[in-house]
């Protein structure tokens, strides 16, 4: 049996603009169906909001997101972070540089205790990355 452990993101009404920034930082296919697409909806203007979001990357990644829809309770990504961890230096600097990018530098990505290269970050959309260069 194989198995994925894949991130899904929640976010009000702006899924569809997180996950095409995503797609720029990180590269990939980018598929996204809309409530209106896959149910009736009540409220028209509930229908281009994002119900399903994938994300899969060149590396493997695969990131998933929507939109909370109307009705239930929005809780932002709190307590929980997104890793990348490789051994591409090249790579990891370009997400880094695009992750950070109008968001909080919580910590700097530079040489850690551990040996490797690792910075945090919350993004502009409020996902926390951590990034790890592997030594």
């Amino acid at each position: 049996m194989t198995l994925r452990l894949n991130p899904h993101l929640s976010f009000r009404d702006d899924a569809r603009e997180a996950m095409t920034f995503y797609e720029s930082v990180l590269g990939g296919e980018l598929t996204i169906s809309t409530f209106g697409e896959l149910q009736p909806v009540a409220d028209p203007a509930e229908g281009n909001k994002v119900m399903h979001a994938q994300l899969e990357t060149p590396d493997g990644l695969v990131l998933m997101a929507a939109d909370t829809p109307p009705g239930m309770e929005h809780r932002p990504q709190a307590g929980v972070s997104v890793a990348l961890t490789g051994d591409d230096e090249v790579r990891l600097r370009q997400f880094w540089a695009g992750l950070s990018e109008g968001g909080t530098v919580m910590v700097p990505f530079q040489p850690a205790p551990w040996g490797a290269t690792f910075g945090m970050c919350l993004d502009r959309f409020g996902t926390t990355w951590m990034l790890n260069l592997a030594p």
